[in-house]
């Protein structure tokens, strides 16, 4: 048994000069010897304690990788590196693949909650890549974030970005302008504003607001008499309105208001609720409820 074994750790030991690795598929022969077999059967008396220390160090000094999980972890992570070569985020669209691989995906899947539970190794290599690979905010702003500062690291300093300067197919101008508006700015999360001001974007000042037109409504005569009866307010100081009077509004209507008030005294039942509450902020007890 010691000499098959030896003989088939000699077949490794060649595919892995051959090859570079020790991740033989499961059916692949070297020669007449099944090594693709024999290396699970390693796995598997690996995984139930049943192997020496003498034996795991010699396969792992081949690059042997006990865990399928660690190995695919691995073989997904060299690929998640070259595409942060290429795009400078880990926060690749769930479509992307690299090197064969669907990395979109799998990182899509591992930013799932509780995804990386019991593989605190495995957040930690990928935080190496790339420390926001899994944002608190969408990962589609944080590709276009990422894309914002290669643009300025470029320039050596802030860059001005209009609308229509592209990378990897987005419109990175036209995003910018969007994240400065004020309004947009303040629903950012804190970290996507800091990100954004350590690139030293800022947001836009607020747009004056538009005075309100004054309106042109023609008012109606209960309407009149309550801007007569203000008016008369602010300059007497009291309510008290000379059966006679007539007020003139700064448009030039004149309002018989001592008639007025006394009418609408009158006809105070069939006032409705909102023309009482008008009278009644004016100051007239009558009209209270």
């Amino acid at each position: 048994e010691r000499q098959d074994w030896a003989r088939a750790w000699a077949k490794l030991k060649t595919y892995v000069e051959r090859v570079g690795n020790a991740r033989v598929p499961y059916g692949h022969r070297e020669g007449a010897t099944p090594l693709g077999q024999w290396v699970a059967e390693q796995r598997r008396a690996y995984t139930a304690g049943q192997m020496t220390g003498q034996r795991a160090r010699r396969l792992e000094q081949l690059g042997m990788v006990w865990s399928l999980a660690e190995e695919r972890f691995q073989e997904n992570l060299e690929a998640a590196k070259a595409y942060y070569e290429q795009h400078w985020t880990l926060c690749a669209p769930r479509s992307a693949t690299v090197l064969d691989r669907p990395l979109g995906m799998w990182l899509a899947n591992l930013r799932r909650p509780g995804a990386l539970d019991g593989h605190p190794d495995w957040k930690t290599a990928l935080e190496a890549v790339d420390e926001d690979w899994n944002p608190s905010w969408p990962p589609e702003w944080q590709r276009h974030y990422a894309a914002l500062r290669e643009l300025v690291r470029d320039e050596q300093g802030r860059a001005d970005v209009l609308p229509g300067v592209t990378v990897h197919g987005m419109d990175i101008g036209k995003w910018l302008a969007r994240q400065r508006k004020p309004e947009v700015w303040q629903a950012l999360h804190d970290g996507q504003r800091e990100r954004l001001e350590q690139l030293g974007i800022t947001p836009l000042a607020p747009e004056p607001e538009t005075p309100t037109k004054p309106t042109t409504t023609p008012l109606g005569a209960f309407e009149r008499g309550v801007a007569a009866l203000t008016q008369y307010k602010t300059r007497e100081g009291h309510l008290t309105v000379p059966r006679g009077h007539v007020e003139r509004l700064d448009e030039g209507t004149e309002v018989r208001l001592g008639v007025w008030l006394t009418n609408t005294k009158t006809r105070r039942a069939k006032l409705s609720a909102d023309k009482l509450a008008a009278l009644a902020n004016l100051g007239l007890n009558w009209a209270r409820a």
